[in-house]
């Protein structure tokens, strides 16, 4: 179910505390806001959004049209939607109930006018040339209410890592996906399978 219209890039690249940089595939727009700060499930994880001009910045970097500038009720407003999805995805991903009222902010915003699809060729400018952050957040809760819609039941879920859990949405065909990375988690997990191999053989 895909409930907007403008498409927009998934992932992002995450340092970790060690200063390994890595690619994070969160699976969805949604979670990936909610990693600016919301999603706080490690140390690699740091809040983001200090000022509005830092909203401006991620949603510049993010969308590929052009953003208003935000200011403080912005902001405001951002990070009520950021950490309502953040503690949704969480109890998602533990199998929890989700909490009415948080599901409730993100149907608030889903439910404002998000950011409109154009098609390339024209030559007629329709609409705005800049659109709000209003709109941009509009755009983030209504990939949220895909998100958590019951077709993704059982999908959004913890890295089987037992140092890590960061949270993703399994869009794998077979719904298999353990690791939030394969270069990161789950190349360590290789890495040790291997050595309780060599270490079984050694007996």
């Amino acid at each position: 179910m895909t409930v907007s219209t403008v498409s927009v890039p998934v992932g992002q690249w995450i340092v970790s505390p060690d200063g390994q940089r890595w690619w994070f595939d969160s699976g969805s727009l949604a979670l990936d806001f909610g990693y600016t700060g919301g999603l706080a499930v490690e140390a690699s994880v740091i809040e983001q959004l200090h000022s509005p001009d830092d909203l401006s910045v991620w949603l510049r970097d993010r969308f590929p049209v052009a953003i208003g500038a935000a200011r403080t009720r912005d902001l405001f407003d951002a990070t009520m939607l950021r950490d309502a999805i953040s503690r949704l995805a969480l109890a998602a991903s533990r199998g929890q109930e989700l909490r009415g009222d948080d599901i409730d902010v993100i149907n608030l915003v889903a439910a404002t006018p998000d950011i409109p699809p154009t098609l390339a060729g024209g030559s007629r400018q329709a609409g705005r040339s800049v659109q709000t952050v209003g709109q941009a957040m509009s755009t983030i809760a209504r990939d949220a209410v895909d998100l958590f819609s019951p077709d993704r039941h059982g999908r959004i879920r913890a890295c089987s890592a037992d140092d890590c859990g960061m949270v993703y949405l399994d869009t794998s065909r077979a719904a298999t996906r353990r690791w939030c990375s394969m270069q990161r988690c789950g190349n360590r997990a290789k890495v040790r399978a291997h050595r309780a191999r060599k270490l079984a053989k050694a007996a």
